[in-house]
């Protein structure tokens, strides 16, 4: 197991007022993300649980490409891998954005 830890500068300092969302199920090739609000003066905590190790610089390409299509300010991201591809990372996270903004 691989435990990353990332901070991202989000693109606002506004903190959303949201419940956390969980999506995705862990399994064989899948994730899951959860999304909570927290007071972190702009920034996106991310911590990432994976089972492929040495993948770090990876998630944080897919990470930071998240954050230039997502407002990833006063998150904290969890995010639990069953050993994703980095396409199945990146609609994971699409996804679970949509479901914390109600879109």
């Amino acid at each position: 197991m691989d435990y990353l830890h990332f901070e991202l500068s989000g693109q606002s300092a506004q903190l959303r007022d949201q419940p956390a969302v969980l999506t995705g199920v862990v399994g064989s090739g899948n994730l899951e993300v959860l999304i909570e609000t927290a007071e972190l003066e702009g920034l996106c905590q991310v911590q990432v649980s994976t089972s492929a190790n040495g993948f770090a610089e990876i998630w944080g390409a897919v990470l930071n490409d998240s954050a230039l299509r997502h407002d990833l300010a006063n998150l904290r991201i969890s995010i639990n891998d069953g050993g994703a591809t980095p396409a199945v990372v990146s609609l994971r996270l699409d996804q679970a954005m949509e479901d914390f903004l109600g879109v």
